[in-house]
């Protein structure tokens, strides 16, 4: 039986997203991603209105034309929640802490993709994989994945995302998309494994970072320490600290964004512990149009 105070979170998680789901399911979420999950049913030659994604490359080489991967009717969509559970995570400066506001953005995706009719998955990740659900329909499966987005001890303290995205590459064989959430505060380079997954399947990032992270708040000394290494840092809050702060804060934005747009992966960028319903909708209004301009 499951402590009462999991099941008062699981619960007050649940009305808490409500309202997000029923604004993502209006048309957002329906619009972007239904029928992307259908299955395979022949090739035809390629027309400029076709995804490039779903080029046959092997009969494209053998024709000497692009052609892509014909799907039958519609069939029910994988989801999956790759969530980043490594010790970084703990770190909040506001009402949230990063993994809080994860579990609250993946309860989110996982009750849309439920209410579309989809199957949900999910994969928690260190610096090794925590934890993998095999995709799943049903309320009790949905439910079954908030509880272990809040409840889950990982072992790692470390991140290494490279090494989540091989793993599902080797899990995943029906085509998915994937919801890669995480802080990204890593200095190992998974440009190359996120590319390949994204070949296979549509990937977005969605990176929640706190705001301290990106700005330090107070102008007085303290002793920082890494959440992940245990390495302490002293800072003193003065104005030459402050701004290289600042700058490297970006600069690791910039290489996070990078990576991923070089991979051809859209990023999301949510703040620890806001709303995230109104990113969410944007970015998803936003690929909409993009499709139909395609």
């Amino acid at each position: 039986m499951l402590p009462a105070e999991l099941l008062r979170q699981i619960r007050m998680l649940e009305i808490r997203t409500n309202r997000a789901v029923d604004e993502l399911i209006g048309g957002a979420y329906h619009s972007v991603f239904k029928g992307r999950g259908i299955e395979f049913d022949e090739v035809r030659e390629y027309t400029f209105e076709d995804d490039v994604r779903d080029i046959d490359w092997n009969v494209t080489a053998r024709m000497n034309a692009p052609y892509i991967k014909k799907y039958a009717e519609e069939r029910e969509l994988n989801v999956v929640l790759a969530v980043d559970v490594s010790a970084s995570g703990s770190f909040g400066s506001g009402s949230r802490s990063k993994r809080e506001s994860a579990a609250e953005l993946a309860a989110i995706l996982a009750f849309s993709a439920g209410s579309n009719g989809d199957k949900v998955g999910l994969m928690l990740f260190s610096d090794r994989r925590e934890l993998f659900l095999t995709p799943r329909s049903g309320r009790k499966h949905t439910l079954r994945l908030i509880r272990d987005m809040l409840a889950f001890e990982p072992e790692g303290k470390g991140t290494d995302i490279g090494h989540a995205l091989e793993e599902l590459n080797q899990l995943l064989t029906k085509r998915s998309v994937i919801f890669l959430i995480s802080d990204f505060l890593t200095e190992q380079k998974y440009e190359k494994a996120l590319s390949i997954l994204n070949q296979r399947h549509d990937v977005i990032a969605v990176r929640i970072r706190d705001k301290a992270e990106l700005d330090w708040p107070v102008r007085q000394g303290v002793t920082l320490a890494d959440a992940e290494t245990g390495e302490l840092v002293e800072f003193y809050g003065s104005a030459a600290e402050l701004a290289q702060y600042r700058e490297v804060a970006a600069e690791e934005m910039a290489a996070g964004t990078q990576q991923c747009r070089q991979a051809g992966v859209d990023v999301i960028d949510l703040e620890s512990g806001a709303d995230p319903i109104r990113p969410l909708i944007g970015f998803f209004n936003h690929r909409r149009r993009r499709l139909r301009g395609m």
